[in-house]
């Protein structure tokens, strides 16, 4: 299995999503800058965290304009897997591959610390290492990870099992339903607040990470 990680500029997390995909699982990755417009090659493509150019008009809203977007569209439309991490969430709602929104968090802070997620649906790609109800104790690092959504949005999201994780106990940014992560209906493009990658080996104090990228390439 191919991954691709996108480079926006300003993304932060990329190299972290390389390593665990090169050095942790083992599998051929390259990066893909956001001008590009091919993504046949690959199966699995990875929008990371990080603060896009265009950020300071709203997370996500400029970057959805570049020329790979168009690309991550079509990958997706004929099933290929797309995973959106924290600032990558942000762009696929702002280029409508997800439902929803990405609003300030309840507070008004930016909130860097360990969460606890509960997996709610574990028949997908990414999720189908876990038992449903499983708990993983994975970071969150964002200023707007407030997920928002209208009341017909999440009936939808949960006739259709869309609904991803949930933050479990707490709700540390005020999101819907404490909605941690959403997949599209087709359950093949997931957008997900925490950072997985910053749980996948044991010397950043979590590994529970792993479980999303393991089930992709299962």
């Amino acid at each position: 299995m191919r991954f691709g990680v996108i480079v926006f500029p300003g993304s932060n997390c990329d190299r972290d999503c390389f390593n665990v995909v090169k050095d942790v699982l083992k599998r051929p990755v390259e990066y893909v800058w956001h001008q590009e417009t091919k993504l046949d090659h690959l199966d699995c493509v990875i929008l990371p965290g990080g603060f896009s150019y265009g950020d300071y008009l709203r997370c996500g809203a400029v970057a959805r304009f570049s020329p790979v977007m168009a690309a991550v569209k079509n990958f997706a439309g004929r099933g290929g897997k797309v995973l959106g991490i924290c600032n990558g969430f942000q762009i696929l709602t702002e280029a409508g591959l997800l439902p929803g929104a990405l609003i300030r968090n309840r507070a008004l802070h930016f909130i860097c610390r360990h969460v606890t997620i509960r997996a709610e649906n574990v028949k997908t790609a990414f999720t189908r290492k876990m038992k449903k109800g499983q708990l993983l104790n994975i970071p969150i690092a964002h200023g707007e990870g407030n997920y928002t959504c209208d009341q017909a949005t999440l009936n939808e999201l949960k006739r259709y099992k869309q609904i991803a994780f949930t933050y479990y106990g707490e709700n540390p940014n005020g999101s819907t339903a404490k909605i941690a992560g959403v997949f599209n209906k087709k359950r093949n493009v997931l957008g997900m607040m925490p950072h997985p990658e910053r749980a996948a080996e044991g010397i950043l104090g979590s590994e529970n990470g792993l479980n999303i990228f393991k089930s992709l390439i299962s």
